[in-house]
């Protein structure tokens, strides 16, 4: 069975205007309805950074969530978490960590060792409130800021993860970089020595890209695949072109040809056009 972790929190993000924890608790209704059980809501990180999500205990309060679905909130820090568990809505907390010390540098102000000293606490506190733990790996396929690269580093980071009690993680293709050969090569590599964890892919692609890469994710053994619905989103602390989340509708096409096992679902038609007036309505940079 195929995982599939529909991701509106990174699309959110990536949106110049703010939109209302009305709006973004009744497009979560609307997933949880149309049968997606794993879904990237919101994150506890710094409301003056990320404002688009500062209202993220609010969505949740609106939301009430049903036990059976799957809410992941993102963290990078033990405040982060603290607050995460205090909704009592977040099942799993999510710590973005990376190969590329620039980006974590840009993105949360971490050094390397910072990072995994702030993933112990985090996973601590999960831990004692029966949450589970996924990490991303960012920049997991490359970077745009120069810096050394080997799928050899990209497992050792599995390798310091693991050791943190990390059993999901979700390698990310932060800007686009990918080639379908380098997706194939890690993941097959990943695989091969961490075949206890639960490894997955958080792919961001050009439209005319993705499937070849979900394709070689796939052939290469995963079986967990984060994406958005109408292929919104893109991290804006890792370059000023945002290249956008491989497309939920894309995904689905491109699994049920190779024969995946997946969840039932709903047609997806309301949740296109929910996006597409989201991306209209709050997409529009402030002038």
């Amino acid at each position: 069975m195929v995982k599939i972790i529909e991701c509106p929190r990174d699309a959110w993000q990536g949106l110049p205007k703010n939109m209302p924890a009305e709006v973004k608790a009744d497009y979560l209704r609307v997933l949880i309805a149309a049968g997606f059980k794993h879904i990237d809501a919101v994150s506890f990180v710094s409301r003056s950074a990320v404002p688009q999500m500062a209202d993220s205990e609010l969505v949740l309060e609106y939301l009430d969530p049903p036990d059976d679905v799957e809410i992941i909130g993102i963290v990078v820090n033990a405040k982060g978490a603290e607050r995460a568990v205090k909704t009592g809505s977040v099942q799993t907390v999510g710590f973005p960590y990376s190969v590329s010390p620039a980006f974590l540098q840009r993105n949360q102000g971490q050094t390397p060792e910072e990072a995994l000293e702030e993933l112990e606490k985090v996973g601590t506190l999960a831990y004692k409130a029966g949450m589970d733990v996924v990490a991303y790996i960012s920049m997991a396929f490359g970077n745009p800021y120069g810096e050394a690269w080997s799928i050899d580093e990209v497992v050792a980071a599995c390798d310091l993860l693991a050791d943190n009690g990390v059993t999901q993680i979700s390698l990310a293709d932060t800007v686009g970089l990918a080639t379908p050969k380098q997706v194939s090569d890690l993941v097959a590599d990943v695989l091969a020595v961490h075949e206890g964890i639960e490894i997955g892919v958080h792919l961001h692609a050009r439209p005319d890209q993705a499937a070849v890469k979900i394709r070689a994710a796939y052939e290469a053994g995963c079986r967990r695949f984060d994406a958005a619905i109408g292929g919104l989103g893109g991290c804006p602390f890792a370059q000023d072109a945002l290249v956008g989340n491989v497309a939920t509708e894309v995904l689905l096409a491109e699994l049920k040809g190779l024969g995946a096992e997946l969840e039932p679902l709903r047609p997806l038609d309301g949740l296109l056009a929910a996006s597409a007036e989201i991306s209209r309505k709050y997409g529009e940079r402030v002038q």
